[in-house]
């Protein structure tokens, strides 16, 4: 937001505080040269208004962008920000060429009755009866990848297979989708597997109004048996900012209507919906917290009635790690029994892992299903992933200050340099200010500071900026603006990838004061 006139006030005042003619000593005289150097260049960008939009949008990146030479000169700041979007949307088109997408999903069913409900005369004469038996009963593995053929065309090509107690199956599907504009789009589905026959499907999206959509789905499926027709249809509406009302009509097998009020905010999400159909109909309600921690902890719970039964779920997500969200969930029902389900999301990959317990509603079965997957989590936590992303931060911190060794060492110089340049402003800088009662920075320091008994073995790196931030004093104020302070004259990051602040011992009418600043948050001092 700085103006024409502030620039050329702040171009003034570094090259008065650079200007090589000011320095008579060789070697300072040769540092000044390389930072007058730099900030002409810095001011030739920030003078021309089209370089300057370039890099007040953009940054450097901007500047260096494949494409800038195509630019006239006479276009304003409005027009060079459509035409680096253009020089974006076409290379995003490239890399859309490169990219698959693929989705999966993995789930392995395990019985684990034998732990709840064996009968011990069924096995009194069983080799091995003692111990329980635990096993696999079925599996289903799905995977699918897309295709950008063009901006608005996309393949999807998807299977799966499935197993249950030694019988099972699976299908492939290739899909083409077209966006046919900003409000909807189509898609044909063909697909084949070895348990039903051929299938072609049509689903098409439209946006009827900004807060109103519907999506219809229809499919005929061949088989042995004849032709199966299917048609499902969603209509959905924004009853206001958080909250989307459903309406579903599905024809065919399982016919059914189906509606559901969605509310999802920053804190929580509820849904209630209500099916009437066969050969199920109930009514469902759900309810999940979401804590606002950096690991996005959650919460929840539901209740689902029909004529199938009761199902009471309770469960609880946590982030474990960049990528990784860990699961387990908690079922019982009547006539179901116990379950306790595990999921394990990595990314755009799903892994699912439903165990049945007991087929009847037995308390020490829904303890241990409770209590056993906390215990086995926070031992997890503390002896495994806990040490493990320590240790990978402190890898990748290795490597992104090895990537920046050669470029933080020529900062640092640089900085050093800056500050041997400064030092005879700085003395009249003090003395302007002591006749006044002004603004004295006593001492300054930057990098990580370690406040936390918990951080007490991580090590402090701080560097003196006294004189820098006293250089940067002007009628006894400090402004810093929002931006990371390793930018500024006379600083560097003394520890790349780690949070960093600033800390200020300052003198202002005589009397000393502390202040401590994040580092991409504003300062002004003295405070009001």
């Amino acid at each position: 937001q700085a103006s024409q006139e502030e620039l050329k006030a702040a171009y003034r005042r570094l090259c008065m505080l650079y200007h090589p003619d000011k320095h008579r000593d060789p070697e300072l005289k040769t540092q000044a040269e390389r930072l007058f150097n730099l900030v002409h260049q810095a001011y030739e960008v920030l003078s021309d208004p089209q370089t300057r939009a370039i890099y007040d949008i953009y940054g450097r990146r901007g500047l260096e962008m494949e494409g800038w030479e195509v630019v006239e000169r006479k276009r304003t700041a409005a027009e060079i920000r459509e035409e680096f979007e253009r020089l974006q949307r076409e290379r995003e088109e490239r890399r859309l060429q490169q990219r698959t997408n693929p989705k999966g999903t993995i789930s392995v069913g395990i019985d684990a009755t034998d732990l709840f409900d064996r009968y011990d005369e069924e096995y009194e004469d069983v080799p091995g009866s003692s111990f329980p038996q635990i096993e696999i009963n079925k599996m289903h593995i799905s995977q699918s990848i897309e295709a950008p053929l063009t901006s608005t065309d996309t393949a999807i090509l998807s299977g799966n297979l499935s197993t249950q107690n030694g019988n099972g199956g699976g299908s492939i599907n290739l899909a083409l989708r077209r966006v046919t504009s900003a409000k909807g789009w189509g898609e044909l589905e063909f697909g084949a597997g070895d348990l039903h026959g051929p299938l072609f499907g049509l689903k098409i999206f439209r946006n009827l109004t900004p807060r109103c959509f519907i999506t219809t789905n229809c499919a005929l499926q061949f088989s042995s048996r004849g032709v199966r027709p299917g048609l499902t249809t969603v209509l959905a509406r924004n009853l206001d900012k958080n909250t989307m009302g459903y309406l579903q009509w599905r024809w065919g097998i399982q016919s059914a209507m189906n509606t559901s009020i969605v509310r999802d905010t920053k804190t929580s999400h509820f849904t209630v919906a209500m099916q009437l159909g066969i050969p199920h109909s109930f009514m469902m309600v759900s309810y999940q917290h979401k804590f606002q921690d950096e690991d996005q902890t959650r919460v929840k719970g539901s209740l689902k009635a029909g004529f199938f039964g009761t199902i009471v779920e309770y469960g609880a997500e946590r982030k474990i790690s960049r990528h990784s969200v860990l699961g387990a969930t908690v079922s019982v029902g009547v006539p179901q029994g116990v379950s306790l389900k595990i999921k394990l999301n990595r990314a755009s990959q799903t892994y699912f892992f439903p165990v049945h317990l007991t087929d009847q509603l037995l308390p020490s079965a829904v303890f241990y299903a409770t209590v056993g997957p906390l215990v086995i989590y926070f031992a997890m936590h503390r002896l495994v992933i806990k040490p493990y992303l320590r240790a990978q931060k402190e890898r990748e911190l290795e490597k992104q200050r090895e990537s920046t060794a050669s470029d933080i060492l020529q900062k640092k110089q640089e900085a050093e340099a800056a500050v041997r340049l400064m030092q005879e402003s700085v003395r009249r800088i003090i003395e302007a200010e002591e006749a006044r009662m002004g603004l004295i920075v006593v001492n300054a320091w930057y990098g990580k500071f370690v406040n936390d008994n918990s951080r007490k073995n991580e090590k402090v790196k701080v560097i003196d900026v006294t004189v820098p931030l006293q250089c940067l004093v002007k009628d006894s104020k400090l402004i810093l603006t929002e931006a990371s302070k390793a930018g500024l004259p006379g600083f560097y990051d003394p520890c790349v990838g780690e949070e960093k602040s600033l800390k200020v011992l300052y003198q202002f009418r005589g009397v000393l004061h502390q202040v401590m600043s994040a580092d991409n948050e504003a300062l002004r001092i003295p405070k009001q």
